[in-house]
């Protein structure tokens, strides 16, 4: 299962135990309202900060909403629905889409200066260096699309084979991988002939775009 199935299935089960918690509700008299005053509520809201935490980020407003609001619990029903009511947005945010993933956006700002860097080389006249920088970042981009799909890491080709193979970009997208791959690894190991500036240009030109496309 992908990984942005598995963090919705998650939501939907901390959300019905939730329901479950909330239907131990007991009236008080002294406030004339109800609480919710279960012993699993601890376990239960840390496992949601747990997850917001991985899925959103301690940056995001989800985590720090809830995180505040959990500690600050005071067993009254309607300050329990609240706590829902974050859940909920959070999974219709997730599930929508409307949420950026802040690691991935983090590595492919790192990306981004990587090519930079790769352009740079190659304009001063370093095909080679330029060759091997190009490559890494491409090998870094496999590997963070592979674990945002649920893909097992492993050697690039094997990764490359996989995503293929779940459909995440088709057959001549893996051939043109491969390719990319082998220039890097040529030039890695000093077969500097096998190649020219204007390969290394266009392997530049296309990891770029591949990297613009999938991250």
């Amino acid at each position: 299962m992908k990984i942005d199935a598995l963090v919705i299935k998650r939501l939907d089960e901390l959300l019905a135990k939730g329901e479950e918690i909330l239907q131990t509700r007991e009236y008080s008299e002294h406030g004339q309202s109800f609480v919710v005053s279960s012993p699993e509520i601890k376990g239960w809201g840390t496992s949601v900060i747990s997850l917001l935490q991985c899925a959103f980020g301690e940056s995001s407003a989800h985590y720090r909403e809830f995180d505040k609001q959990f500690n600050g619990y005071d067993s009254w029903e309607y300050s329990f629905k609240e706590l829902m009511a974050i859940i909920s947005a959070a999974k219709d945010d997730y599930q929508g889409g409307y949420l950026f993933n802040w690691k991935m956006l983090i590595k492919a700002d790192v990306l981004d200066d990587a090519t930079e860097q790769a352009q740079e080389l190659l304009d001063s006249g370093y095909k080679d260096p330029a060759c091997v920088v190009v490559g890494v970042s491409l090998e870094l981009a496999i590997k963070a699309i592979a674990t945002r799909q649920g893909v097992a890491l492993a050697k690039l080709d094997k990764i490359n084979a996989d995503l293929c193979k779940a459909g995440v970009y088709n057959v001549a997208k893996q051939k043109q991988i491969t390719a990319w791959a082998d220039l890097r690894n040529k030039a890695a190991h000093g077969d500097w002939t096998a190649y020219n500036d204007a390969d290394v240009q266009d392997m530049l030109a296309g990891v770029k775009r591949f990297i613009a496309d999938n991250l």
